[in-house]
């Protein structure tokens, strides 16, 4: 049963409380050079103002020139590497074994809730190795291939086409930029920026908010996808819809994730187990997807720039954009080789930020590189050593954006 979309924004209004505290410096949602013929008119609200970053380029040429001669020097390739399609294959067998001993095998709820939870985090692993890479066309030089692993993404809830708007286009364009970066906006449920509006019960978000991580993914597949494309909006972005071959894959991808996750289960087991089953494998991604994302940029060590509005209506950012991308983001447990296997180089944001093109396969080598750079041109580059540093500096984040704005400050 769907309600009219219509309907949604008057509802969300009636339903949220009011703020505590206003956003410190509420920031219109913006577009940036880079993407401004995609991103600039918002249907239904004020014209968006572009957004540009200021500043020299000597520090991304510089970097892109080391990266350059890493790659003649080694002779490695930066796409198509054999370590990352037996990867791809290693997940992938991972995943449906875990699917058809759940759909076939198993029975007792013993072996049943330990196979669910093998289900949910080899769900992650193909969302942080195999579709992210491919999605950013760091998978392979031919687009086909990208194409192909990228709609890994649909198999498992989500939507590849819908992925590039988000992710590719916004977030990568307006990194921890307040009401420009939606990936770092949950709504009146959680305050990740100083920029945005402080409720009462935030003072708890830093207990509370590791739990509803765990929804996001339900979330993300019962309800974002298909709300985002009926009103053509991701945040303040206006977005186009899927047509052609695109409308296809949108509309295919769901139907294989539907049957996959619950009807072809259902015709085997009782729906009540089935829910069940689709409940815990679905929190556990969406704890692990979620918590990994904010360990890279809802942590204390990350900028959260404020655009400043220019004369001619339009806003700026008083740094270089690839300069930008350093500040806002955060590298953590670089030496752990099982998570940088699991995590597909989300734990080296910052080089993936700066270079999503190249597989993730060669960031450990990249991060030295990048993080040379940065203290020669005087760029903060930071790292958590650890995966529960990250983690602890997430969790103070959270409690410092829910205490009142003076207390905070």
């Amino acid at each position: 049963m769907t309600q009219p979309t219509s309907a949604i924004p008057a509802l969300q209004h009636l339903l949220m409380p009011q703020p505590v505290e206003p956003a410190i410096a509420e920031a219109a949602p913006a577009t940036a050079t880079a993407a401004a013929s995609a991103h600039s008119t918002s249907s239904g609200q004020a014209h968006l103002p572009k957004l540009k970053f200021t500043g020299s380029d000597r520090f991304i040429k510089e970097l892109r020139r080391r990266v350059d001669a890493y790659f003649e020097r080694t002779g490695k390739s930066r796409r198509d590497c054999p370590k990352m399609y037996f990867k791809t294959a290693t997940i992938l067998a991972w995943f449906f074994a875990a699917y058809f001993l759940l759909l076939f095998v198993f029975t007792s709820w013993w072996t049943i809730v330990p196979l669910a939870v093998v289900l949910g985090l080899s769900i992650a692993a193909i969302g942080f190795n195999i579709q992210h890479d491919a999605a950013h066309k760091g998978y392979s030089s031919r687009k086909w291939v990208n194409k192909m692993f990228a709609m890994t993404l649909d198999m498992i809830g989500g939507s590849s086409f819908m992925w590039d708007w988000k992710h590719n286009a916004i977030h990568h364009t307006y990194t921890n930029i307040a009401g420009h970066d939606d990936d770092i906006n949950i709504g009146f449920l959680g305050r990740l920026a100083p920029e945005q509006p402080r409720y009462w019960f935030h003072r708890l978000q830093g207990v509370y908010l590791w739990l509803l991580y765990g929804f996001l993914a339900i979330k993300w597949h019962l309800y974002d996808d298909f709300y985002q494309i009926s009103t053509g909006r991701i945040g303040g972005h206006k977005i186009a819809r899927p047509k052609g071959k695109d409308l296809v894959v949108f509309i295919a991808g769901k139907v294989v994730f539907f049957s996959m996750a619950f009807v072809i289960p259902m015709l085997l087991h009782p729906i009540w187990a089935v829910l069940t089953v689709y409940a815990l494998a679905a929190f556990v991604s969406g704890v692990v997807l979620s918590v990994v994302f904010q360990l890279a940029h809802c942590v204390q060590e990350a900028d959260f720039p404020v655009p400043t509005t220019m004369a001619n209506g339009g806003e700026q950012i008083s740094t270089e954009w690839s300069v930008h991308q350093v500040q806002t983001t955060v590298d953590f447990s670089r030496k752990n080789p099982v998570l940088c296997w699991f995590l597909g180089g989300l734990n080296f944001q910052i080089e993936h930020h700066l270079f999503h093109k190249i597989c993730h396969i060669h960031y450990p080598a990249l991060s030295k590189v990048v993080e040379e750079t940065c203290r020669e041109f005087g760029v903060t580059y930071s790292a958590h050593r650890t995966f529960f540093s990250a983690v602890a500096s997430h969790f103070k984040l959270l409690v410092e954006m829910g205490r009142p704005v003076a207390a905070a400050g």
